[in-house]
């Protein structure tokens, strides 16, 4: 009698199982994210404090965004010496380049280390987020994405409360960011989890290329780079100009990014239950309309935390949207370059958000600040309307899911798309039209390819 093979099978970890196992990379997420809230806000108060030029805080603020762009690239290097490693070097870099800022205080000095320090930020990004998206799987990587959307998000808010603890005209609020993103290293190293390999980038799509299959991916990328640049580069130095104290000051930057917590889960669900680029128009509308009011608020009252906090809510789930905008139209297996495409305009987008903030106030004073989030929005919204007008939609029940998607280095979404078998073969996980169910191709086969 033949002997029947019995195959187990082994139930995947549950989400709460995964999160505890990447208890030491949420950890150092929490950390890094404190120490870079606080400098960020730290820098703004100070540098207005200092009496820098207006073009001088804008230059220093974008240079942030230049250094994350180049930053995104060090991958290669985490392929040659491996993820704690170089998350080590990168958290060493950032803490002193934080301490550079207390001991010379001068426009080029800032400058260089804020490019230095969004260098790092974005090597760091890399190494967690691919990290993150080994020890995740097909079941409960959304959730696990979404957890660590809201660390990032919870981190940037706490850090603002530092800015109690010391005078931002002092050294100490620098020594502290310092300490924060140093401290970072320290769960990472003790983690038992395994650091992961990482995997091959896709073959990349050309601008031209994505412009011709989703021209709406790229504008509206681009617009929601130059507002979340404009709005967490220059809030800072709005809050200090508009008279706020250092702690209402964290508090007003700390309450936008509550506000995206909050309202993120919420627009998404909205956006699978309609017609996606609608979903987009409305929000970015009501960002532009919250904007508006913004405008004519007391900086002295309750009345813009809670302006701040709803633009918040509406600006930074944009990019989540216009992720899964391209996912509903572009073919099966090129959407992870494509969102590639969208991490770059949008960068680009967010180092020309302060200088343009910083141009808007310098014309109409203080309240060039909301003005420009109030045109940044619009501009995108009649764009979305030209797009309704002149391209048919897509079916509803064909859309893509929605993800929560933090605006990030872009390695993390090829690894969404890529894992490499014990074998040495890659397959690639590609998100099924319908939502439904997973779907693979073994593109060591060609064959088997889609």
């Amino acid at each position: 009698m033949a002997a029947t093979a019995s195959t187990s099978q082994v139930s995947p970890p549950s989400t709460g199982d995964a999160v505890r196992h990447a208890w030491g990379l949420f950890a150092a997420l929490l950390l890094m994210m404190l120490g870079n809230g606080l400098l960020a806000s730290t820098l703004g108060i100070r540098a207005e404090g200092e009496g820098f030029s207006g073009s001088a805080i804008g230059i220093i603020m974008a240079g942030y965004y230049v250094g994350f762009l180049a930053g995104s690239r060090v991958a290669v290097v985490v392929r040659r010496v491996g993820h704690v490693r170089v998350f080590a070097a990168l958290a060493s870099m950032a803490s002193t380049a934080a301490l550079v800022h207390a001991v010379f205080v001068n426009e080029f000095v800032w400058g260089g280390m804020r490019i230095l320090f969004g260098f790092c930020q974005a090597g760091l990004y890399v190494v967690a987020e691919s990290w993150l998206n080994a020890a995740a799987t097909n079941q409960n990587r959304g959730k696990m994405m979404s957890w660590y959307m809201m660390v990032l998000m919870g981190g940037a808010a706490l850090g603002q409360l530092f800015l109690n603890v010391a005078d931002p005209s002092s050294f100490e609020l620098f020594v502290i960011a310092s300490a924060l993103v140093s401290l970072a290293v320290v769960p990472v190293s003790l983690s038992i989890g395994t650091a992961p390999s990482l995997i091959d980038l896709p073959k990349p799509l050309s601008t031209r290329e994505m412009w011709e299959r989703v021209p709406l991916g790229i504008a509206v990328s681009f617009g929601t780079g130059i507002a979340s640049g404009a709005v967490f580069g220059m809030a800072a130095v709005y809050a200090t100009r508009a008279g706020m104290s250092p702690g209402r000051v964290g508090i007003f930057v700390a309450a936008m990014s509550v506000g995206a917590i909050v309202f993120q889960f919420p627009i998404g669900i909205m956006s699978d239950r309609m017609l996606r680029r609608r979903a987009m128009f409305l929000v970015t509308m009501i960002a532009a309309g919250i904007a508006v009011v913004g405008t004519r608020a007391d900086p002295g009252s309750w009345q813009i935390l809670a302006l701040i906090f709803l633009f918040g809510g509406f600006s930074f789930p944009m990019y989540s949207l216009v992720l899964s905008h391209i996912n509903d139209y572009m073919p099966v297996g090129q959407a992870i370059a494509a969102s590639m495409q969208v991490v770059f305009w949008n960068g680009v987008g967010a180092i020309a958000g302060p200088l343009l903030t910083v141009g808007a106030m310098g014309l109409l004073g203080n309240v060039g600040y909301f003005w420009m989030l109030a045109l940044i929005h619009s501009i995108m919204g009649f764009f979305i309307v030209a797009r309704i007008i002149t391209k048919e939609p897509i079916a509803q029940s064909s859309q893509q899911p929605w993800r929560t998607i933090p605006v990030r280095s872009g390695v993390v979404l090829a690894a969404l798309g890529r894992k490499r078998r014990p074998d040495g073969s890659i397959e690639r996980r590609l998100l099924p039209r319908n939502g439904n169910s997973d779907r693979s191709a073994d593109v060591s086969d060609p064959s088997k390819t889609p």
